[in-house]
Order: C-alpha cells, then sequence, then structure tokens
C-alpha cells in the first residue's frame, strides 16, 4: 500500500535511507551519508515523501520537492518486487514532468529510471562528493 508519510515513519524511512545510500554508492565514502543524516532527517518531513507499507512495515518511499525525485528508496529484502515502481506511478498521476539527478556509476538506476521514461538531459559534477551525476528528466505523454 502507498500512502503519505506520517511523523511516526521517520525512524523507518531513514533506516531505509541509509543503508540504500549505503549499498547502491559504494564509490562515495561511507561517512559522507553517515555525516548527511542528520541534515536528511530534519529535511524529510517537510518534503513531499510517500511511503510503501507490507503490513505495518514501511519498506520503501519516494521524496519528492516539487518536481524533483530526491530520490527512491527501497530496503533491501523488499527489492525488484515493483515497489520503486510503484511509487514513481504514484508521483506521475499528478505531474507532466519530473526531475532527478543519480550518480553516474549508480548504473542500476540509470537502468531503472530509463526504462520508465526518464531520459538523460545532461551532466554535473556534484561538488560535495567529485562524483559525475546525470541530470533525467521524465515527461508525461499527452
Amino acid at each position: 500500500m502507498i500512502r503519505r508519510f506520517g511523523d511516526d515513519d521517520v525512524d523507518a524511512v531513514m533506516s531505509i535511507w541509509l543503508n540504500a545510500n549505503l549499498e547502491a554508492h559504494t564509490f562515495i565514502a561511507s561517512e559522507y551519508w553517515l555525516d548527511n543524516y542528520d541534515a536528511v532527517k530534519k529535511m524529510i518531513p517537510g518534503a513531499e515523501v510517500w511511503v510503501s507499507e507490507n503490513g505495518q512495515v514501511v519498506d520503501g518511499f519516494i521524496g519528492m520537492t516539487g518536481d524533483y525525485i530526491a530520490g527512491i528508496f527501497v530496503d533491501k529484502t523488499a527489492r525488484a518486487k515493483g515497489i520503486g515502481s510503484e511509487l514513481l506511478r504514484t508521483v506521475q498521476k499528478d505531474r507532466k514532468r519530473l526531475k532527478l539527478r543519480v550518480y553516474r556509476r549508480n548504473t542500476s538506476a540509470i537502468d531503472f529510471y530509463s526504462n520508465r521514461g526518464f531520459l538523460i538531459e545532461a551532466e554535473y559534477m556534484d561538488a560535495q562528493t567529485s562524483e559525475w551525476e546525470y541530470g533525467m528528466v521524465w515527461k508525461a505523454t499527452e
């Protein structure tokens, strides 16, 4: 079930955020994610966040700021079950355009978004990590 984030979800969401980033971004020092944990935890309640819940357990979420996808994160035990796609469809319903950035070395994420209609539009150097990122965009078909 997909639903809006509630204040009681913050610990589960942050656990998924940290573990997914550590697993997907082995090319970035783990200290980067640990150092940013508290800042992200403070930002989550102010963002548009949708969670996937299986029973009473949060197993994934998508974070949005306007039409920008800050990230889709799914618990390791729940991956490859369509949760990321379902979260993405939830935010696509009311939008004509979505954008995001993804690290160039995160090929599984690039494939995920490409397979769902996102196109690479630009390249950026992330000053904090010194890693290249792709700017990707999705536009609704009319």
